[in-house]
């Protein structure tokens, strides 16, 4: 009769509902949980938590003009003006404009979000229990999909059950109720595990949206503690939190949004020495909305599910080209 379909039917269920429960346990899961830094969160590694590796791109940038050793003109032209690196992010960027120092600001953005070092930024956050890893995310996503495709099984092989039951009455061959219930039973326990295996939309933990509410509340604005530029904490710290809509030169603002041309597509896992991958969405302007964005990132590249990270560029303080530095190559960063 409908005994062995069910059984597989069954079996189906169980498996990939097994599976699915398995994965995001592994996606919440943190092997040594830290507990919360405070305020204290470096400077980059804020910029990723807040707005993904595009954002740090976007930090370093502003970094670097407020020092005086970086231009970015109104046509969305870097020049580095000093090419000591202060670290291996800067190392990237200034690699990144080549021998005559200077490229297009979509090309630095890309080269620094894609490196290493970025991407190894967010291992450490997602070591710390801060953030979720992609690749993760990614597999417990798939157990979903294997969970839908067992639902499918059910519906099936419960469709060839009760025509088979409903065949052999009329021929008056069959005994028994009609198979009909126990396979409905299946499929609301197929879809009862869907809906307790959904992993959360957001690429941040509640330990990371933690770590941010700290930082973005207090009786001043958040500064990092690991910053040099004297004057310009608050302002690259709020560009870190908030993105480039946190910028008070509204021409500036306008200018930057109007320049981002990097998609989350542009940030592939090419040669980077990550173990997973980050990714970039073209959102300017973000305000670090981390909480609803996505964890995404594949070995082919990032993930389509949703964005995760701001690209909003910024090339100077709210003042205009901060750190003293004047606009060089006969434009400036606001005309």
């Amino acid at each position: 009769m409908w005994y062995t379909e069910f059984v597989f039917a069954a079996a189906a269920v169980l498996l990939t509902g097994v599976n699915a429960s398995r994965a995001l346990r592994r996606l919440r899961h943190v092997p040594q949980p830290q507990g919360l830094p405070g305020r204290g969160l470096p400077l980059l590694e804020t910029a990723f938590l807040a707005g993904g590796p595009a954002r740090v791109a976007d930090t370093v940038v502003v970094r670097m003009q407020r020092e005086g050793r970086l231009i970015i003109s109104r046509s969305g032209r870097v020049t580095v003006t000093d090419r000591s690196a202060r670290d291996a992010v800067e190392a990237v960027l200034i690699s990144a404009t080549g021998a005559s120092g200077q490229t297009e600001l979509s090309t630095v953005r890309r080269a620094v979000s894609r490196s290493e070092h970025v991407q190894g930024i967010g291992d450490g956050l997602a070591a710390r229990g801060l953030m979720r890893r992609p690749e993760l995310y990614r597999k417990a996503v798939n157990a979903r999909k294997l969970l839908w495709l067992g639902q499918l099984a059910v519906v099936v092989l419960g469709v060839v059950s009760v025509s088979r039951w409903f065949d052999a009455t009329v021929l008056e061959q069959g005994t028994g109720a009609a198979p009909f219930f126990p396979f409905l039973g299946l499929l609301l326990l197929g879809m009862f595990w869907l809906a307790a295996t959904r992993p959360e939309r957001s690429r941040i933990t509640p330990a990371g949206v933690r770590q941010l509410e700290l930082m973005r509340t207090g009786s001043r604005p958040w500064e990092p503690h690991d910053l040099a530029v004297i004057g310009g904490g608050v302002v690259l710290g709020m560009l870190a939190l908030e993105g480039v809509g946190a910028l008070e030169d509204e021409e500036l603002r306008a200018a930057l949004a109007a320049r981002h041309a990097v998609s989350a597509s542009s940030v592939s896992s090419g040669d980077s020495g990550s173990t997973t991958v980050w990714c970039s969405s073209g959102d300017p302007g973000s305000s670090g909305d981390s909480g609803s964005s996505s964890s995404c990132g594949s070995s082919s590249g990032c993930g389509s599910s949703s964005s995760c990270g701001s690209s909003s560029s910024s090339c100077g303080s709210s003042s205009g080209c901060g750190g003293g530095s004047s606009c060089g190559g006969g434009s400036s960063c606001g005309g």
